[in-house]
């Protein structure tokens, strides 16, 4: 492609650049490094994520990464500020460089960059690497018939220009911007901290073991099939509490259609997936009501169950299980009891005992699934503590994504020498 060309798709992206910068294809900045070994014990195997860059194998992301390694008998070795990238991934950001102090092995697959010495600082091209405008051009040249497939190889990456603020200045981003990154990392830390002192203290909340005073009519404990609870709190069948819920949609009325995560319980099916992936026809969907559950018949295993609060009235596939509660449960106590790991895995132990071959899990073995059982007035105190822990997350989570949109922002101007920097 001729370099005005170019230029006007690099324009397009990060708008006008100063002309005090120069712009230049990548490979000027990159040499390709083709080195490998086998000797794994040497050089400890690495993989590359999104989320946090180049990471050990011992790591939780790279579980395909070593499904994918047992067939490889060489790897590529990246040096101490090689960058490395995935060639089918590199669309989405699949970009880093290694801030070991040895030297490591990644999958062959990957391609490993040795930076020429004293033409950039790293921090600098790592953000423009990674940035949304970047990422944009990666995915206009992407090669390959299937969508989902497309790579973008070293051949064509060496081809697309970034601009180049004399070294002083990348330094200077680099360091404006880590004060960004900084500030993004501890949010994130927080939060996760907040996550596991929640879970720490539902753990503790949901099973008796942390209790308030004016609800303790006695510190004796009795032993039940999944754990010991307050010998003052009731231990029910599910049946006790809720019952199911069979309305179908038969007039074919155009509510909201809903879809239930694991993570996230009940969300607009077409809000979170971007696309239509229910059926044109929705007259045997499953009406379910707000106030009322619904849970995933085939999958509830893997901890797919929600709770109605997004409509008044709302459509979920008929592979799902609707019910609703009496007044004798607190609705987000009992969603927090199900949605925990403990209950997940009792799922998991019913779906499987189940003759269904297709190992779903019916309400009448759902609902005789027993749960603990407070007072009405302890299970809204208890709903209520979690409730703030949740809210303290949310708000958190609202931080951190306010400061990756500042960062968005200052990075559009910085990158484009809009805004200058003192050096």
């Amino acid at each position: 492609m001729r370099k005005s060309s170019q230029i006007q798709r690099l324009t397009k992206r990060f708008g006008s650049i100063s002309r005090f910068w120069n712009i230049v294809p990548i490979g000027d900045l990159f040499r390709e490094r083709r080195e490998t070994s086998n000797d794994t014990a040497r050089y400890p195997l690495h993989s590359l994520t999104i989320e946090a860059g180049i990471v050990p194998k011992t790591e939780r992301y790279d579980r395909t990464f070593l499904l994918r390694n047992e067939e490889e008998n060489e790897y590529k070795l990246a040096y101490p500020g090689d960058f490395v990238f995935n060639p089918m991934n590199l669309r989405f950001g699949a970009i880093a460089y290694s801030r070991h102090e040895v030297v490591v092995a990644v999958s062959a697959y990957y391609n490993t960059l040795k930076p020429v010495q004293d033409k950039f600082d790293a921090r600098y091209l790592f953000e423009l690497l990674t940035s949304h405008q970047m990422i944009d051009l990666y995915d206009v040249v992407a090669t390959g018939s299937l969508v989902e497939k497309r790579r973008v190889h070293w051949s064509e990456l060496r081809e697309l220009l970034v601009p180049l603020p004399p070294l002083s200045v990348q330094k200077k981003i680099g360091a404006i911007v880590g004060v960004w990154n900084q500030a993004i990392a501890l949010t994130e830390w927080r939060i996760e901290a907040a996550r596991q002192r929640k879970m720490g203290l539902m753990q503790r909340l949901l099973t008796g073991r942390v209790r308030f005073p004016e609800f303790v009519h006695s510190t004796k404990r009795r032993k039940t099939k999944f754990g010991d609870l307050p010998v003052d709190w009731e231990y029910v069948p599910i049946s006790k509490v809720a019952k199911e819920v069979n309305v179908r949609n038969q007039e074919d009325r155009d509510y909201p259609v809903l879809s239930c995560t694991k993570h996230y319980g009940l969300v607009d099916s077409l809000e979170y997936f971007g696309r239509q992936i229910f059926s044109d026809d929705l007259s045997s969907y499953r009406v379910v009501k707000r106030g009322q559950f619904a849970y995933a018949t085939n999958h509830i295993e893997e901890g797919s169950i929600g709770y109605q609060d997004l409509h008044d009235v709302a459509l979920i596939s008929p592979m799902y299980t609707v019910f609703e509660t009496n007044d004798r449960v607190d609705d987000s106590f009992l969603y927090k009891v199900l949605k925990t790991e403990k209950y997940r895995h009792i799922f998991e132990i019913n779906t499987n005992g189940t003759v269904n071959r297709r190992g779903s899990l019916r309400w009448n073995v759902f609902s005789r699934i027993p749960i603990p059982l407070p007072s009405l007035a302890e299970q809204h105190r208890i709903a209520a503590v979690l409730q703030a822990c949740n809210r303290e997350i949310e708000l958190l989570t609202q931080k951190r994504d306010a400061l990756q949109q500042q960062k968005k922002g200052l990075m559009q101007r910085l990158l484009t020498g809009r805004v200058r920097v003192n050096v």
